[in-house]
């Protein structure tokens, strides 16, 4: 197995971001992405895509990410065109908070590659013709922006970019599902809503009820997903936003405790020591 890197396809290191045609006549080797993340979009044919020692079919339409540290190939390619667009995480991470409540934007680009460099998951997203029409005339204007690099061609493509995340988004969210794209759309709905509400008082029954599961499914698809329960995620996020004010703003640990969605200072600051190795007054004096 080999490892690829970004620097491979562009040398700008101010813009880590390369997008191609690709076509594959005979079979890849088995590589994987060191520094970048990997949008595929398949254009036309089909193709056996090897996923760790998992293999699945892959065919004109579907629409996949595949995450650094996850390995494949594809083999037994037959008139199979791809369009490769490689980024680093940040990209997606830079997304508007509107977005990144969004049920699909969280399956398609965040659960699926997670879940599938741990376990067998094929893709799930399936364009059907009049949209993948619509996909290759994003990919057409950013590919003719990439070559030409007129003045503005980085932002330009930043937008493009955004514009197709924002279209498979949605687009995911209306296929139809079998059981576990079922699941990972329950799944998605729970982390939107969280990640929506998290600064507020949340139970784990309300949570279960927008996410139109029961608790005790929803804590099985949540461990099975994420190897975390519900609950675990929601405290994930309160203390990650009491690193922020911590670092930036001037309030008291209590302030920041009821800022974060903590009822408790002396529970804030246990949990807080427990996750992160030192007391909140620790880390803020750290950094």
């Amino acid at each position: 197995m080999s490892n690829a890197y970004l620097n491979w396809f562009t040398a700008d290191l101010k813009f880590p971001f390369y997008i191609q045609y690709g076509g594959h006549e005979e079979d890849t080797e088995l590589h994987k992405h060191v520094d970048f993340s990997e949008l595929v979009i398949v254009l036309n044919g089909n193709a056996t895509h090897v996923v760790n020692t998992e293999e699945f079919f892959v065919k004109k339409g579907n629409v996949f990410v595949i995450n650094g540290s996850t390995p494949h190939a594809y083999r037994d390619p037959h008139d199979f065109q791809i369009c490769n667009i490689m980024f680093r995480p940040e990209m997606l991470a830079s997304a508007g908070p509107d977005l990144r409540k969004s049920k699909g934007f969280q399956a398609l680009f965040v659960l699926e590659p997670f879940y599938r460099s741990i376990h067998s998951y094929p893709s799930k997203m399936a364009l059907p013709i009049p949209n993948l029409e619509y996909v290759e005339s994003l990919i057409t204007v950013m590919i003719e922006e990439y070559r030409s690099r007129q003045q503005g061609y980085q932002t330009m493509l930043i937008s493009r970019f955004t514009e197709m995340v924002v279209y498979l988004s949605r687009h995911y969210e209306t296929q139809e599902k079998g059981i576990e794209g079922t699941n990972l759309m329950h799944l998605a709905n729970a982390i939107s809503y969280i990640e929506d509400h998290y600064l507020e008082p949340l139970t784990l029954d309300e949570i279960a009820g927008k996410s139109n599961v029961s608790i005790r499914h929803l804590n099985r698809i949540f461990r099975s997903y994420y190897q975390m329960t519900p609950i675990s995620y929601l405290q994930k996020l309160r203390l990650e936003k009491a690193c922020y004010l911590l670092k930036q703003g001037n309030l008291s640990i209590t302030e920041i405790s009821y800022e974060c969605g903590f009822n408790d200072s002396n529970y804030f600051t246990r949990q807080f020591t427990k996750a992160y190795g030192m007391s909140p007054k620790t880390y803020r004096q750290n950094h």
